[in-house]
């Protein structure tokens, strides 16, 4: 099992960069599926970017070509670069782990991040 602390967010203006951390602390950081999450108020928590064991990446539409999600297997680190941002980038980030078999899944407290227009 891993837990999840998160780390870097912040206000910043439109077209600005923020980088978000997750620090996991635990054992079998390598094997878990790590993604980061948003919520914004009022709305539905979703996926925005996850990467597997294997390195692969997913980025949901409206941020491919401004976020890069990457992993530190030896630091248990997942961070999520932010650039050009947007106001609709606004929301509550989480980082989140997931391990398919056997079934097991851990959220982070969550880090704000404010996009001024």
């Amino acid at each position: 099992q891993v837990q999840l602390v998160e780390s870097g967010g912040g206000l910043v203006q439109t077209g600005g960069s923020l980088r978000l951390s997750c620090a996991a602390s635990g054992t079998g950081f390598s094997f878990y599926i790590m993604g980061w999450y948003r919520q914004a108020p009022g709305e539905q928590r979703e996926l925005v970017a996850s990467i597997f064991p294997t390195g692969g990446t997913h980025y949901r539409d409206s941020v491919k070509g401004r976020f890069t999600i990457s992993r530190d297997n030896a630091k248990n680190t997942v961070d999520l670069q932010m650039n050009s941002l947007k106001p609709e980038d606004t929301a509550v980030y989480y980082c989140h782990a997931r391990l398919v078999v056997p079934e097991y899944e851990n959220w982070g407290q969550g880090t704000q991040v404010t996009v001024s227009s």
